[in-house]
């Protein structure tokens, strides 16, 4: 059984595909999202095996979204799309799968059988060809907000999830985690729990056996790993 989301901003294009699945018992449909916000969540924690993922989709598309997962959760990916050649064409490359809308059935059982006898990881290349983040999806109570990067000082993991801290002093919490940070922003890590914003860093206050804490423009403060702590100087051109 293959556990399957279904990812359109669309509801009459979700309920198709759905009744499309319906006649094939093996791909289970757990679950329905209308955005890309709420699709990060539902892989992060419920990882599905497949995901049918829309690609024009509003604030932030198909392809923005899955440069926004963990590839450690990364599902198999099926494109759905309206267009256009030189996006199929770019799909085919990267071995990712991909229905024109409206599915037509037979062209969708075709996906299937390839999703079923297919195990190895689909390549990820594609998302070299991504732009950096740009915004960081934030969730507040009865909120989500786009924060841009920019904006970011920091960003933090604890046991209870991954916080930004913006520079007007209020922090947020973020379903991306650390690793797509590091990898796709310009975020520099500093220690196991955190990455900083070199724009925000104020001063690094140095101690004893190489301990130090970085001290941004807004005051606040975060530790230094040892082992990071030669390369944070490099990448500021501090000598040392």
């Amino acid at each position: 059984m293959l556990k399957t989301l279904l990812v359109d901003d669309e509801p009459l294009a979700r309920d198709e595909l759905r009744q499309l699945l319906a006649g094939h018992s093996d791909f289970d449909v757990v679950g329905e999202c209308g955005n890309a916000i709420e699709a990060i969540a539902f892989i992060h924690r419920q990882q599905p095996n497949v995901a049918f993922l829309d690609i024009q989709m509003p604030r932030i598309s198909g392809l923005e979204m899955l440069a926004m997962l963990d590839p450690d959760k990364m599902p198999r990916v099926v494109f759905v799309t309206a267009f256009d050649d030189f996006a199929i064409q770019a799909f085919e490359e990267h071995a990712f799968d991909y229905l024109l809308k409206p599915v037509d059935p037979q062209r969708l059982a075709k996906t299937l059988a390839r999703l079923r006898r297919e195990t190895a990881p689909q390549a990820l290349d594609i998302l070299r060809c991504l732009p950096p983040l740009e915004v960081v999806p934030c969730h507040g109570i009865n909120r989500i907000m786009l924060l841009p990067l920019a904006e970011v000082e920091y960003v933090s993991s604890r046991v209870s999830g991954v916080f930004v801290q913006a520079g007007d002093g209020r922090e947020h919490f973020t379903e991306l985690t650390l690793r797509t940070f590091e990898e796709r922003s310009a975020l520099f890590r500093c220690h196991r729990q955190h990455l900083v914003n070199l724009r925000a860093i104020h001063e690094i206050r140095l101690g004893e056996n190489g301990v130090a804490d970085i001290v941004t423009h807004a005051g606040r403060s975060l530790p230094v790993s040892r082992r990071f702590l030669k390369p944070l100087k490099e990448a500021l051109g501090i000598p040392g």
